[in-house]
């Protein structure tokens, strides 16, 4: 049977996860599956999911009743909240997730972006805190001095 193959994409390794990892790599070639179906193949979603996720999810809501439903897609946007949150750019998700246009990803996760004005105005004034560009902007040009272009005053 031929199974379509999936772009190659490269997905951060947070460190909690590198002894797990590397334990399942030991003994492999480069080019094995990491997490391979019972039979050495490539996993199926509709496979793992009766075979592992279902069972696992259901245990974990009988111990956790609040959880909402959790679903692969469901984890895989906690997983780009997560990266927006921790600071990832559009581009950074864009490629985690896969989405061929960097376009799609605010498209789908712009609620997550909301608190980045803020963040903005917070660098921004950091920034002019520490430097005297801001300032000297702000001042009007000395009578000697060459008059500069300034595209935010002709706007």
């Amino acid at each position: 049977m031929k199974y379509a193959v999936p772009d190659r994409r490269s997905v951060p390794l947070p460190a909690f996860l590198a002894d797990a990892i590397t334990a399942r790599l030991e003994g492999k070639r480069p080019d094995d599956l990491v997490f391979p179906s019972p039979k050495g193949d490539v996993l199926r979603n509709g496979n793992i999911r009766r075979r592992h996720f279902n069972a696992a999810v259901k245990t974990l809501c009988d111990r956790n009743s609040w959880l909402p439903k959790i679903t692969p897609p469901s984890l895989r946007h906690t997983a780009a909240s997560l990266a927006i949150s921790a600071g990832a750019t559009i581009l950074a998700v864009q490629r985690i997730l896969g989405h061929a246009s960097a376009a799609m990803t605010p498209d789908v996760y712009s609620d997550l972006f909301d608190d980045d004005l803020d963040a903005v105005a917070d660098a921004w004034n950091e920034r002019a805190r520490s430097t005297d560009v801001g300032t000297m902007w702000a001042q009007p040009p000395s009578p000697t001095e060459p008059k500069r272009s300034n595209a935010a005053t002709s706007a």
